[in-house]
Formats: C-alpha cells, sequence, structure tokens
C-alpha cells in the first residue's frame, strides 16, 4: 500500500477512501478535524505495518478512548510488539520538526518508547511518514515550549529509517528507551469533579493549557475522568449504570469499549457452590491477556442484591488462569480498600471478587497482567 509518491528520504502512505469517509462520520465534537487527523493516520499506518512489514501491530486502546484523547491533544498510541510508539500527525507543509504534546512525555502511563512524525494530507489522500525519536531523546535534548507545552526535536535529530527501529526491536530489545519522569500529584474526586466541569464547557477550546500542567496531567492519568471530560465537552452529562445497561440494553459507547449483555446459565454459573442457581443478567467483556482469551463478568449476586461480583475466567475450555494473575478493584480516585483484590497463588479456574455498594457508587477495576488495549473506566451502579 505504499504510493507511487514514495521518495528517497520518506514514506508516502494512500489513504483509502472508505476509511477517509467513515473518519469523518465517526468523530464529533469541537475537536472533530483533530480526532479525524489521528485516526486516518491510525488507519492508514497500522495496514502498512501489518501487511508491508509483517508486524503485530494494534492500536493502543479501544476507540472510545482514542477519541477521548483526541478530544483534547493529538496523538495516537500505537503497540508494535512490546513497543509502544505514539504517531504525532501535522497538516504542515514539511516535517522540519517533531512537536510532541506533554502529556505524551510527562504522564507516566501515557509515555511510549518511541514517537513518530507523521504528515497527513486530506485532500490528496496519502499521510507521510517522517523521523522518529526515543522518549530519553525527547526528554532530555527536546526544546520545551512553555506557551504550547510540547517538546520538539529538528529533523536533522531525528532518525529518518523507519527500519532502524523494527531492527533495534529485534536485536537489541532491552535498549532504553525512556527517561524518568516525576510522579503527578493526586487528585480527589473532589477536585477532579470541579475541573471536568470546568474544562468540560465546549467553548473553552484548548482546555489543556487552561490550567497548571500537574492538575491537567493527574485529570488525563485518569482514564474515566479523561473519558467523562470528553463526554461532557460533547454534552453528555450523564453516565448509564451498571444496572441502567442491564435493565435498558448496553449503549453504543459501553458495546465500543467492549461490554455486551449476557445472561449466565446455571449449569455454567455454578461451578462454585456459592455461584447462582438460576439463570443471571450479567454484563461481559472479552480480554486478551498474555494472548490468551478471558472473559470479565460482572453481576449481582442474588436479584435485588446490592452485592455485585466482578468474576474473571478463561474462555478456552480446560484453561486456566496462571499463578500470579490478579484481579484488583478501586475507587474511582483509585483507593484500595478491604477485600478489593483477589491473587491466583496457583493455577485456578476463576478469579472473583464480591462487594457491597451503594447506589451511586463507582469502581474502576485492573487485572495484572495488563489486558490489551485496557484503559481505567469507571463503572457506577
Amino acid at each position: 500500500m505504499t504510493s507511487d509518491l514514495a521518495l528517497f528520504d520518506a514514506t508516502y502512505l494512500e489513504i483509502d477512501a472508505d476509511s477517509q469517509a467513515q473518519a469523518w462520520q465517526q468523530n464529533d465534537g469541537p475537536s472533530r478535524w483533530q480526532a479525524y487527523l489521528n485516526q486516518l493516520c491510525l488507519e492508514t499506518v497500522i495496514p502498512w505495518l501489518r501487511e508491508d512489514h509483517a508486524l503485530r501491530a494494534i492500536p493502543a486502546l479501544k476507540t472510545p478512548s482514542l477519541q477521548s484523547i483526541w478530544a483534547v491533544v493529538t496523538g495516537t498510541p500505537i503497540q508494535v510488539g512490546a513497543q509502544k510508539i505514539v504517531l504525532i500527525p501535522t497538516e504542515t507543509i514539511d516535517l522540519d520538526e517533531l512537536r510532541v504534546p506533554q502529556e505524551w512525555i510527562d504522564i507516566p502511563n501515557w509515555m511510549a518508547d518511541y514517537y513518530v512524525a507523521t504528515q497527513v494530507n486530506p485532500d490528496e489522500g496519502w499521510v507521510r511518514i517522517g523521523g522518529f525519536t526515543k522518549h530519553l531523546q525527547l526528554k532530555e535534548q527536546g526544546a520545551y515550549d512553555w506557551c504550547d507545552r510540547t517538546y520538539t526535536l529538528n529533523d536533522m535529530d531525528l532518525t529518518s529509517d523507519l527500519n532502524v527501529l523494527w531492527l533495534t526491536q529485534q536485536f537489541n530489545p532491552q535498549e532504553i528507551t525512556q527517561a524518568a519522569v516525576n510522579p503527578l500529584p493526586a487528585l480527589s474526586k473532589t477536585q477532579a469533579d470541579q475541573l471536568i466541569q470546568r474544562l468540560g464547557n465546549s467553548d473553552l477550546v484548548t482546555p489543556r493549557l487552561a490550567i497548571p500542567f500537574e492538575a491537567w496531567g493527574s485529570l488525563m492519568a485518569h482514564g474515566g475522568w479523561r473519558q467523562r471530560l470528553a463526554a461532557q465537552r460533547r454534552g453528555i452529562t450523564e453516565q448509564p449504570s451498571v444496572g441502567q445497561w442491564l435493565q435498558t440494553g448496553m449503549t453504543n459507547l459501553a458495546q465500543q469499549i467492549g461490554w455486551q449483555a449476557i445472561t449466565l446459565q446455571p449449569q455454567l454459573s455454578a461451578a462454585r457452590g456459592d455461584q447462582p442457581s438460576t439463570p443471571t443478567a450479567a454484563i461481559s467483556r472479552q480480554l486478551q491477556i498474555e494472548g490468551q482469551p478471558y472473559e470479565l463478568n460482572i453481576y449481582a449476586v442474588e436479584a435485588e442484591s446490592a452485592i455485585w461480583r466482578f468474576e474473571l475466567h478463561p474462555v478456552t475450555p480446560g484453561a486456566r488462569i496462571p499463578a500470579g494473575f490478579v484481579l484488583r478493584l478501586r475507587t474511582e480516585e483509585l483507593e484500595a480498600f478491604e477485600g478489593n483484590e483477589d491473587q491466583a497463588s496457583e493455577p485456578v479456574d476463576r478469579l472473583y471478587i464480591d462487594v457491597a455498594l451503594a447506589s451511586g457508587e463507582a469502581l474502576v477495576w485492573a487485572i495484572e497482567p495488563q489486558p490489551e488495549q485496557y484503559d481505567q473506566e469507571i463503572l457506577r451502579f
């Protein structure tokens, strides 16, 4: 899919016409153009990496999570093998520099191994791949601009041949790619609510520059709060609860994230003595963890019960959860509480946590090892 426009020092990729039309339709809100450019970049580069370079490349996050990022800042994270790469799209005529928003450098769970300059031209239908650099180089050598909170490297300081990146990944996988960054201060739920209310006003063109970076970075580091902010900027202020999903059906957003409504049958859910003995409504999500399929189910232990169960089990018949896996729940502020995790000390059929929740309470789930395309999400009950 490399275009005939290919030059000696750059790679031009053709944008698929159908993908281009869908990218415009699938994005809305005040940052629609920014999201559009990022999606074109993603949907053009990923197939090229897979087809022309035989690399295992996937988006680092699911579409709703990516869209919540594009609503406030440019940049697209992808996973190529063991490496996290951020594509930085631009419409500028010349790729004479790589300008990376501070979020991708100084938020610990956003930082990547490599950053690639990409030029996107929707009118002419192509994406140009420019040079790349490591996080370490951007942090230590990049020029920081306080006005727009970016780190910049001149094109002369970038590596122009992407083959160098793939060769390094293959022959020197232990190469140090990231610099140390300072931890961000914790935000309380009250602080987060106030910031989301203030920054959620779509009339505010650049919310990322409206408050100090430490507060902004802490808000963005929490996937659930970032998604709430993006939704509010699109005019969506209410988040359905898990109970509402079960009663009235899954929203489009929930389905895009991966949730679906299912009914657990007694012969399946009664594998333990404490499992329900009648058909039970649940929400379920398929996960990939270390290359294997798993399923996370959430359901009320009994009808009308305030006790909810989070349950992880393998999808493959006969498979077991390896020792060392952890299913963990935290509060919306990511704080631990008594009985908030279940760890496999030996291979087991499933991990589960029962938790009593009042109406309106919220939790954030996590699993170790981390599933592919994982992003923190707030589930309300």
